[in-house]
Parts: structure tokens; C-alpha cells; sequence
């Protein structure tokens, strides 16, 4: 078995670790969340959630993958044997998530041409569901492949794999050093030409104006703390493995606060970019800015083609940067998520790093064509919420009271961290991870567990829910039991298992 990798540079992880945590949410998402929770209210709340949930658990998962040098199955079995699953759990969850992230993916790919002439015509949301999707009608109608999709997403799944194949240094380290600087660059100028529409200053007075009444809902705190903990890319084994690649030394805690204020710098970004772009659209259409505010695959691929229709020139060179930023985050972002599976295969199977990427990831590519039917997107929207909610979200409460409470590992992993980096973490730190953050995660988990009780995610069939959803996620929990009970090679534990106290 080869020695494990490293990356070349520390500018080269950092590169990385925003290329994971910048993704497809910070464009679609973040702006909308914003919006509904305060305007420049929420960023008070958005900012403590950062400094409180966001920077200590990243510091925590750099720590666990840098001090026990192995993927996350592999490293939780160096803290305790009977920590392994959750490592599972958390690999098993990025490989879900993997196999639809790279469709949305492809759909970009897609658009970045339909950029060419505005192909979306004058009904981009007709446009979308009907030409490009092909949308069946009824909910759990998975019906055929839709051609238009699968050629742009086996694209995406070819590039990925070559790049794995490439290795840590000069695979996914080479990758994100050319497209996260090209991404901002990109996106910075989308900003300057979205502020300069006429409405532009209506729709960032609406972003920013803040609604201070919003402080005192509960929801808002517990919204910013949901947006810090999805978009981080926390919780599912990802900050971990990547940290694996770490030299010796490494400044973890300064790392992770680049890590985190350049992912939020980003969404901040996008916010601009995107409610500049909303207002001149309200102002086109004559209607109040709440009107066009949207999120997610809306936003994304039916307000933007309209907001693009309405451009006083150079339209298709706007789309095609636009799209082509969605496959630059999605992409970067995608890298790090099959990677995760890559190195737990390589390191529980002892095989090569080429057979680990052909097996995970041709795996995950036939899995994701599912997604790439004609009822696609239905089953895309199910398990989106549902290995989020109770995927991401809930390991990562786990992996929080387990190190915290059960294993009593922060003191050892704080005092591994703070001799290695520049300045020290002090009591905040603990009690962020062992008071703070486990009780907002599980008042999240709590409020919807209560919600999907109450009535089905969006009106889906139970049927359908029960399928894509709810069997899915106890899926990935079952086997994440399971894979511990094959034995590691003789060699599992040499790598620094001290102990975490």
C-alpha cells in the first residue's frame, strides 16, 4: 500500500477546503436564507453561528484527520474501535449526496451553453422542466433516461474520477487552484455588471435593509446555524479527510478560520450578486422585490434565464458566466465529497487509489443516472432533504456529543491542535462544542423530526416519501453498522493512537 499522500503546499489545502465548503448553497441558498430571516438583521446571528458552531467544529474535524492520519472510518477507529461506524455513516452519506450533486452539475454544464443565444427562450421555466428535464407529471413516475441529461453528466463524472485518479498534489490540489481563483474572478464580475442595472440599489436595500424584530424569533438563530453547518461542508467526513493530507506540521486553527471567513466571504458575495440582479428584475417586471425572490434550482435555472432575457446586452456572455461558475462551485465541491469514499474504500480494502476511485466512483455513477430519468427530480428533491436533515445534520450532532461527552476526547484534541498552530484555542472552544452547538443542532433535529410528522416534506406521497427518503437514510445507518465488522489490516493502529484524552 502506497505512503499516504500529501498536498503540496499549504495555500494548496486551503484552495481545497473553500473549494469544498464554496459550493452550489452559497449561490442559491445563502441569499434567500438571509433574506427571509432579517436582511442585514441575520447577519448578527449568521456571524455568532460562525464564531460559535461553523470555526470550532472545523477546527475539530481538521484535528481528528491530522492527528490520526486516515480517512473518517479510519480515524474514528484510532480514537475507539467502537467509533467507526459514525466515520461509515458520515462516507456513506457524502457518496448519497455525490450521485445527485453531480446531476445538478450537469445541468449547468448545460445551461452554459444554452447561454449561447439565450436557448431558454422567453419561458425558462417551461424551458427547464419540460425540454430539459422532461419532467413526468406524477411524483415517483421515474419513467426513462433523458439523453440531454446523461451525456453532460457522464462529462461530469469522467472529469471527477480523472481528477481523483490525479491524486491529492496533483489531481484535486492543481484542480482547485486554478478554479476557485477563476471562480472569483468570475463571480466578481457578474457583481460589478449586476450593480450596474437600473433596480440594482432596490434589490441590495432589500438584501441588506435589516428587520431587527427578527432578532428575537428563535428561528432566525437556529436558520443561521443551519446555513453555517450545511455549507461549511461539516459533518460528513469531508474537512476531516482532507486534513488527513496534512503535513506535520500544520497551523489547523488558523486554517480553519481562513477556511471559514473565505466561505462566508463568498456567500456574502453571492448575496450582492444575486439581489442586484433580483431587483432589476422587479423593476423590469413592476412588482415589489418579494415577488421575484427565490432559491435553489428556481433561482438557478428559471429567474436567472429571466433576468438574463431582460439584459440590455451582452446576455449570453453573463449566462454563460453565471453557469459557468455553477459548474466551477459544484464541481470543486464535488471532488471533495467522492473523495471522502475514496480514501475510506483505499484505506479499509487496502487497494490502490486507482481501484478505490473506479470502484466508489463508477459506482456512484450508475446510481446517479436514477437521478437523470424522467422522474429525476422528484427523487432528487426527497433525498436532498432528507440525507441533509437526517443525514448531515444528525452525524454531526453524533461526532459532536460523541467526542465531547462519551469519549472525552476535546482536551487531547485541542492541545494537539493548539501545539501546531499559531495561536491557541482557549474555553471557548469546548464549550461551543459541548454546551453551545449540540443543543442548537439538537433543538434542529428536534423541530424536524416535529415538521415531517406532521405532514409530508412538500406534499409528496408517503409512498414515495418512505422510498426515497426515510428508506435511504436508515440505509446508509445500516450499513454504516456493518462495514466495521470486516477486520482492518494489521496496521490500523499505528498511526498515533494515543488516545484522545
Amino acid at each position: 500500500m502506497e505512503n499516504r499522500q500529501q498536498w503540496g503546499s499549504r495555500y494548496g489545502f486551503i484552495m481545497a477546503a473553500v473549494g469544498s465548503a464554496v459550493g452550489l448553497g452559497n449561490i442559491w441558498r445563502f441569499p434567500a436564507v438571509a433574506y427571509e430571516n432579517g436582511g442585514g438583521a441575520f447577519f448578527l446571528p449568521y456571524l455568532f453561528a460562525l464564531l460559535t458552531a461553523g470555526i470550532p467544529i472545523l477546527i475539530l474535524e481538521f484535528t481528528i484527520g491530522h492527528k490520526y492520519r486516515g480517512s473518517a472510518p479510519l480515524s474514528f477507529f484510532r480514537i475507539s474501535k467502537k467509533a467507526e461506524w459514525l466515520g461509515w455513516w458520515q462516507v456513506l452519506i457524502s457518496f448519497v449526496i455525490c450521485t445527485y450533486y453531480a446531476v445538478i452539475i450537469s445541468w449547468a454544464v448545460k445551461y452554459t451553453i444554452y447561454s449561447v443565444g439565450t436557448q431558454w427562450g422567453a419561458k425558462p421555466d417551461k424551458f427547464l422542466f419540460g425540454k430539459v428535464l422532461k419532467v413526468s407529471e406524477t411524483p415517483g413516475d421515474i419513467g426513462s433516461l433523458v439523453p440531454g441529461v446523461v451525456i453532460p453528466l457522464l462529462f461530469v463524472w469522467a472529469v471527477t474520477l480523472f481528477v481523483l485518479y490525479r491524486g491529492v498534489s496533483r489531481g484535486i490540489e492543481k484542480l482547485n487552484k486554478i478554479f476557485i481563483p477563476t471562480l472569483v474572478i468570475m463571480f466578481l464580475i457578474i457583481v460589478i455588471r449586476a450593480l450596474s442595472l437600473d433596480g440594482a440599489a432596490d434589490g441590495l436595500n432589500a438584501f441588506f435593509k435589516p428587520n431587527w424584530d427578527k432578532i428575537l424569533d428563535g428561528k432566525v438563530w437556529v436558520a443561521a446555524y443551519g446555513q453555517i453547518f450545511f455549507s461549511l461542508s461539516i459533518g460528513f467526513a469531508i474537512m476531516l479527510t482532507y486534513s488527513s493530507y496534512l503535513p506535520k506540521k500544520s497551523d489547523i486553527n488558523n486554517n480553519a478560520f481562513i477556511t471559514g471567513f473565505a466561505n462566508s466571504g463568498f456567500e456574502l458575495l453571492a448575496g450582492i450578486g444575486v439581489f442586484a440582479a433580483l431587483g432589476f428584475m422587479a423593476k423590469q417586471q413592476g412588482v415589489p422585490i418579494d415577488q421575484v425572490v427565490s432559491s435553489g434550482i428556481g433561482l438557478a435555472f428559471v429567474v436567472f434565464p429571466s433576468i438574463i432575457n431582460e439584459f440590455p446586452g451582452w446576455n449570453g456572455l453573463f449566462g454563460i458566466l453565471f453557469f459557468l461558475s455553477l459548474v466551477f462551485a459544484g464541481m470543486t465541491s464535488l471532488i471533495s465529497i467522492v473523495e471522502t469514499f475514496v480514501a475510506g474504500v483505499q484505506d479499509k480494502f487496502n487497494i490502490s487509489r486507482t481501484k478505490a476511485v473506479l470502484a466508489g466512483g463508477l459506482t456512484a455513477t450508475v446510481i446517479s443516472l436514477l437521478f437523470a430519468t424522467n422522474g429525476g427530480l422528484y427523487l432528487l428533491d426527497i433525498v436532498d432533504y432528507f440525507i441533509n436533515n437526517f443525514g448531515v445534520a444528525l452525524a454531526g450532532l453524533v461526532e459532536i456529543i460523541l467526542m465531547a461527552w462519551f469519549f472525552k476526547g476535546l482536551t487531547g484534541l485541542q492541545k494537539h491542535a493548539n501545539e501546531i498552530s499559531d495561536f491557541r484555542t482557549g474555553a471557548w472552544w469546548k464549550f461551543c462544542l459541548a454546551i453551545l452547538t449540540p443543543l442548537v443542532l439538537g433543538y434542529m433535529m428536534f423541530d424536524n423530526i416535529r415538521q415531517n410528522l406532521a405532514k409530508n416534506y412538500e406534499g409528496y406521497p408517503t409512498s414515495l416519501i418512505v422510498f426515497a427518503g426515510v428508506v435511504v437514510a436508515a440505509v446508509v445507518i445500516l450499513v454504516a453498522v456493518l462495514l466495521p465488522l470486516k477486520r482492518w489490516k494489521a496496521n490500523a493502529n499505528a498511526e498515533d493512537k494515543k488516545g484522545v484524552a
